[in-house]
Formats: C-alpha cells, structure tokens, sequence
C-alpha cells in the first residue's frame, strides 16, 4: 500500500518537464489556449490572448532557478466589460484546461473586518476545500482497482465466511440465500466453493442478494458562526477536534450486494488514500496554480463624495489587497501563501470606473482588458459555433423525445437580430439574452413534445417571426417576458 501511495504522489507531483506544473497543471502554449477557448467563446480576442500569456508566464515561472521564480509575481487581470459577454466563461474555461483550482466569487458578498459577513480570506479558504477535493478524488481514482479486489474479498467473506477458529478471517457479517447455514464448508471444497461465488459476484448473479454490513453514521450536527477571519470555520474546527466522541461510530446495515460493493469500495479507497498526502498535493497547487476570480469587483468601488455602504466598500478593497499582494492565509488544512495565486477580477463599470479602486489595488492588477459588447453577428456565432452550442442543445434536449429540430440559417439570424434587438431596447444583458429568447420560441414544442404525431420540425424565419414578433413589438411586453 505504501509503495502505491509514493508512486501516485509523484505522478502528482511531477514536474514542468513532464508535462504537468508542480501545480498539476497541464502546459499549453498561448496558442493552444486561444484556440481552445474559442470552441467555446465566441470573439474576444484581446482577453483571450491576456489571460493566455499570463497564464504561459506561470508555467515558464516554474521552470526558473527557486530564487528567481520567488521574485516573479503574477500578472493579474481586470477584465472590463458589460454582462454576458464572456468573462467568467473565459477564466472558468481557462481553469477546466489547465487543471488549475479555481473558484469564482463575487466581491459583493463580502465585508470588511468588523462587519456582519464573510470576509475576504475565505476565498483561499474555499478554494483550498475545492483543490482537496479535486486530489483526493484523482487518488481515489488511481487505488480504485486495489479498492475494488479488497471490496470483493469482503463481499466473499460476508456471503462465506472462511473455515477457521472464531475471530479469524474477515467472515463478521450475515449471509442469506439458499443453501445457507446447512452442514459446514470441507476444507476441501471451500476454495472451489469461493471462486464459485466470486465469478457469480463479477457476473452479477448475487447482486439481489442481502448482507449485513457496518457503514459509519454521521451524529455531529453542523453549525456556522460568523465574524472575524477564521470562526467561521469553527463548524469544521469542532468536528475534527471531538471526532473521537461524535464520529467514528458505526451501526449494521442490511442491504443488497450491489449497494455493498459500492459502500465498502468507497470505504477501501478512503483507507488506502493517504490524506496528508491530499492535503501537501492540494496545498501545493494552490499556491502555484490557483485561480481566483472575482466578480462584480466595480460593486465595491465607490467614489470619492459618496457615503454610506462605501465605507465598506473601500473596507473590502483594502482587505482584498493583502490576498493579491501577496500574504499568508491559515486554512483548516494548513497555511497557504497567495504570493503566485492568479486573481482575475472582472466588472461592468456601468456607474464606477476602473480608477475609483482605491489606487493600491489598481496598482495589482496590471494587465487591463476591455470586452466588448455583442451585436447580431456574434449571436449567430454564438448560437451555431461553439461546441455544444445553443442551438445543438435544443436539438439534443428534443430529441429524447424523439422530435427532430431542424433551425434554418435564416431562423438562427432572426432570433439573433431580434436579441440584439431587445438588448438595444432594455437592459444590455448580453448573450444571456439568446436563452430567453430560445426559451420561448420553443416554448409550445417543449410543452407538447411527448404528445406530438409529427416527429420533425422545421423552424424558419416564418417560424421565429410568429412565435416572437408580438412580443417584440410591444416593448412594454418584451421588457417583462425578454
């Protein structure tokens, strides 16, 4: 088992040359990323190729001497631009590539010290939790072979208990089915007998059959208290510090083999993953290959005559600019430094402006991305383009129901000029406003489909004009259902 463990931590922990950071990122080029970030983004090219290269200067950071690497900070982005444009899909993207632990936040949900709510530092906190997570889950993934044979030989052991002294073998548990409790296994026969099961066990033959077995019961409530940097982990604190009174305890389940196999698999993978282990591998990535992205940051930009909750807003920049600069967070799972965290903030500036951030954190963000805005062109991109795109999952969401839906190019245009349409006339919302509008050009389809005799529908510009023109027309409408 040892070994095991030793040989999955350093595939973990592998190297850039490797071809995984320490961070257990994969090494893309920019143009590798760009690329990829454009089967599912459409346009944006600026913030694609920014977000890019700053996160190439991360992998070539780790490449250098340890004395130079320590001295190169990362080049943090803001992203500027109105709704549904593309910028949490964009660094989100960018995560699901590179492998990289990632959280998305939003700047309003947080005070500063001495107010009632979260505080800043239980971003690190939560992203921790999330990277632990993610490592514990590949590692249960690489012993899930040794889980699974250990599990089987418990299930055998249930369904026949092995021929010896009392308190010998694994055989704790009860066993029904025919041929049961009748004159005791020879040792001779015994092990034909075994194997006999184990094949019908992989066949599947015994999975209706019952077992006794003991899983863990879980008896400490949870409970959060809110206030200053670190109690609000208190919950957690509590439970690691009285787990030899309220955890640990177990209590006899009979249930089917099926649902066995799974329950004493998860248990075998809890027992043969190391979790110091996690927590070294997890930690570690954070610290080199983090992604923090903060939304709604013009949220907490207040300007200079204004009063009020802007006291707390400038309360929140400034507790943000430790984290960004560079400090030393105290997590559950051990201390994490935010020097090489990538932070990626993003925000409309509809009413503050990039310069109303106080001027020290302005000074941390030094890479600065205008996202424009979309127009009819793009929404057709939008809608056809990308993998996975709008249009190909309305196909696929329909055709469960066996009804095929066949979108004519001149309908993909229709209903993209009419949400450019709309968004030009209220609330700028972006691409967000496709979802509307394809929510309710197929409303009656999606509404009769299980009943319908007609099993293709074609939509065209006729179509789309029909089931929205009313609507748009009437702005008062339109504002209220689009």
């Amino acid at each position: 088992m040892d070994l095991l463990l030793d040989s999955s931590e350093s595939v973990l922990e592998s190297g850039a040359a490797g071809g995984e950071d320490s961070g257990g990122a994969i090494e893309l080029t920019p143009r590798e990323i760009v690329s990829e970030l454009d089967r599912y983004i459409v346009g944006q090219r600026n913030a694609k190729r920014a977000v890019a290269i700053a996160l190439r200067n991360r992998t070539r950071r780790l490449k250098l001497s340890p004395e130079m690497a320590e001295e190169v900070a990362p080049k943090n982005i803001i992203m500027i631009g109105p709704t549904g444009v593309g910028k949490t899909e964009i660094a989100r993207r960018l995560a699901r590539l590179t492998r990289s632990p990632f959280i998305k936040v939003e700047a309003s949900k947080y005070t500063e010290v001495g107010y009632v709510g979260r505080d800043v530092e239980s971003m690190v906190r939560d992203l921790v939790d999330l990277a632990i997570e993610r490592v514990r889950t590949e590692m249960s993934a690489r012993v899930r072979a040794q889980a699974a044979a250990s599990a089987e030989g418990r299930l055998l052991d249930l369904l026949l208990p092995p021929i010896g002294p009392p308190g010998v073998g694994a055989g704790q548990g009860v066993a029904s089915g025919p041929g049961e409790g009748g004159e005791p296994q020879r040792m001779d026969s015994y092990p034909r007998t075994r194997e006999k099961l184990r094949q019908q066990l992989r066949d599947g033959a015994l999975d209706d059959r019952t077992v006794e077995i003991e899983v863990k019961q879980e008896s400490m409530p949870a409970f959060r208290v809110f206030g200053q940097s670190g109690m609000e982990e208190m919950d957690v604190n509590l439970r690691e510090s009285l787990s030899g009174l309220f955890g640990g305890r177990t209590r006899r389940r009979r249930v089917s083999v099926r649902e066995a196999r799974e329950i004493l698999q998860r248990a075998e993978e809890e027992r043969l993953v190391d979790p110091d282990a996690v927590k070294r591998i997890a930690l570690k990535r954070v610290e080199e290959s983090g992604i923090v992205f903060i939304d709604e940051i013009d949220k907490v930009a207040g300007r200079e005559r204004s009063q009020g909750p802007d006291v707390s807003r400038e309360g929140v920049q400034r507790d943000l600019l430790p984290l960004v600069e560079g400090t030393t967070v105290n997590t559950r799972h051990g201390l994490v430094r935010t020097d090489h965290i990538l932070f990626i903030a993003s925000g409309a500036f509809h009413v503050s402006k990039p310069s109303d951030l106080i001027p020290e954190l302005q000074g941390r963000f030094p890479i600065r991305v205008e996202l424009h805005s979309l127009g009819a062109d793009e929404f057709v991109r939008i809608l056809t383009e990308p993998k996975n795109a709008l249009v190909t999952q309305y196909r696929a969401l329909l055709l469960t129901e066996g009804i095929e839906i066949d979108f004519s190019a001149d309908a993909v245009r229709a209903v993209a000029e009419l949400a450019a349409q709309v968004n030009q006339r209220s609330e700028n919302i972006g691409a967000r406003r496709l979802h509307t509008i394809m929510e309710k050009l197929l409303d009656t389809i999606s509404f009769d489909a299980p009943d319908m005799a007609e099993r293709k529908v074609v939509i065209d510009r006729p179509y789309v004009q029909r089931m929205l023109a009313d609507i748009v027309k009437d702005e008062d409408l339109s504002r209220y259902i689009l």
